[in-house]
């Protein structure tokens, strides 16, 4: 027990000022329900109610980027301010997720629907909000936003992924796309889907090893496309099940055909690609 005890005593002196995750979770959802007062604890009806909760947060964030300097590289105030500048962008962002995802399922009754119900959009706008601090420099932290969502939703999003404007995720569970991926606009993804690496050795760590997906594809369930060489044209439609390691033409189509089982026959599964 005496050698548990140095163990832990040591583990903890190590970290004596690591933001917990339930700090950083709720400086997440106070931004959510900043963002989208569907989620808010507490309506701001004025514009001075709205300042001053910005304040607040920007002052929080602040306090844990001082606390926390070695998860970035400069000044926490700074950060902190240009983290504010740049939420109107988030926003913007966001409202276009949503009205795509709205005109995406047939479902879907409203907007409003989208916004409180839909996992999708949850972890879209986790990730927006984590990308924008991963792009200001600061570590850990987007990761620690990014993985609480993906704990509710299942969807798996890295923060250092680049993704357009009017991203639609329908249904959402089981999907993952890694830190390099690339994804342009109007892009629809359903659930199951893989947009991973082909590599998982450390020594790649700071190459593109997850796939581009260019603008106005879609990708059905359970698809898995890997590599960071692997680019999907835009216009394509990526049918469900399919394994993708090569790169794909614009306007193409690609489904798995399955053949009947029949003993002592050659036939194979096959691949079928249209353009």
């Amino acid at each position: 027990m005496e050698s548990l005890i140095k163990k832990l005593s040591q583990s903890h002196q190590d970290c004596p000022q690591c933001p917990s995750p339930k700090v950083i979770h709720t400086f997440f959802d106070h931004i959510l329900g900043l963002l989208f007062p569907d989620f808010a604890s507490e309506l701001l009806k004025e514009e001075e109610q709205i300042a001053e909760k910005i304040e607040e947060l920007r002052h929080k964030l602040s306090r844990i980027l001082i606390r926390n300097k070695h998860l970035h590289q400069g000044e926490g105030i700074q950060i902190a301010d240009n983290f504010f500048l740049g939420l109107e962008k988030v926003y913007d962002l966001l409202q276009q997720d949503v009205l795509a995802m709205f005109d995406g399922d047939p479902a879907a009754k409203s907007t409003t629907e989208i916004i409180r119900c839909y996992p999708g959009f949850y972890a879209v706008a986790a990730y927006r909000i984590a990308h924008l601090l991963h792009n200001l420099g600061v570590n850990l932290i987007p990761r620690m936003i990014t993985e609480y969502a993906h704990s509710r939703t299942g969807v798996d999003i890295h923060p250092g992924a680049k993704i357009g404007e009017r991203f639609c995720i329908d249904h959402g569970t089981g999907i993952v796309i890694g830190e390099t991926t690339v994804i342009g606009k109007c892009v629809k993804i359903y659930q199951g889907v893989t947009l991973g690496a082909l590599s998982v050795d450390k020594a790649d760590a700071d190459k593109k090893r997850h796939p581009t997906i260019e603008d106005y594809v879609v990708i059905y369930a359970g698809v898995t496309i890997l590599g960071g060489d692997t680019v999907i044209g835009e216009n394509s439609i990526i049918g469900g099940n399919v394994w993708i390691t090569k790169s794909v033409p614009s306007n193409s189509k690609i489904y798995y055909q399955a053949k009947m089982y029949n003993p002592g026959s050659d036939e194979t599964d096959t691949y079928i690609i249209k353009n």
